[in-house]
Parts: C-alpha cells; structure tokens; sequence
C-alpha cells in the first residue's frame, strides 16, 4: 500500500489561498490515478477532485470547481491541490488517495477511492477571519 503524507495546511483568511501537496514515503505516484478529499468534523469524507494517470484528464465537486486546481508532477512524486478563494465552508482535514480510473483513451478519473486504498494523516486546512 502507498504512505501517503499530505502537507500544505493551516489557518487562513476567506479570499485567501493555500497550496497542498501529497508525496509517498515508499512507491511512486506515477502511474495512479490520485484525488483529493476532505473530512469536516461531523461529516463524512468528500471527494472533491482527482487527475488521472497521465495527467490529461481531471474532475472536481462542484464546490471546489472554478477555485481549485489539482496538479501532479511524478519527476517529484507530488500531487498537488491549489486552493483559491477560500471559504468558510472549506474547513476540513484534506486527504489524498488513489482513485479509480476508467479505461479509455485517454484514461479518465473518478472521484472516487480505490476500495481498500490507501490514506495518509491529512494535513488541516481552516479558513476564518
């Protein structure tokens, strides 16, 4: 299983923006599908973006679309979540995982974990005044 570590994290003022990043300790992120997810307390956790396996296709929840840009660059085994336009609402603990990915051609991405997958410790995004 891939040891995910998701850093990137901390306090910031709504409008404002943050850049995660998620890197393995062990197996290279090359050649995954990978998304994004978040947990806020009380909820459930939310798939909120993934890019595919080769980095030609990506998908984001609607709450995040237009303000989120997910990345990857698998020379430097990272995969990255740039936040902008901050919200409240955007407070959660943010998670990387590997996804599912259809195949077709090119390959496309599901927001959706691999069943069984792997997850890191998160790193903790709070966006307040």
């Amino acid at each position: 299983q891939l040891q995910l570590v998701e850093s990137g994290g901390g306090l910031v003022q709504p409008g404002g923006s943050l850049r995660l990043s998620c890197t393995t300790s062990g197996d290279a992120l090359g050649g995954l599908s990978m998304g994004w997810f978040r947990q806020a307390p009380g909820t459930e956790r939310e798939g909120i973006s993934c890019i595919s396996s080769d980095g030609s296709h990506t998908d984001y929840a609607d709450s995040v679309k237009g303000r989120f840009t997910i990345s990857r660059d698998d020379a430097k085994n990272l995969i990255y979540l740039q936040m902008n336009n901050l919200k409240p609402e955007d407070t959660a603990v943010y998670y990387c995982g590997d996804v599912l990915e259809r195949t077709s051609i090119p390959p496309e991405c599901l927001v959706t974990p691999v069943p069984g997958g792997s997850w890191g410790q998160g790193t903790r995004v709070t966006v307040s005044s």
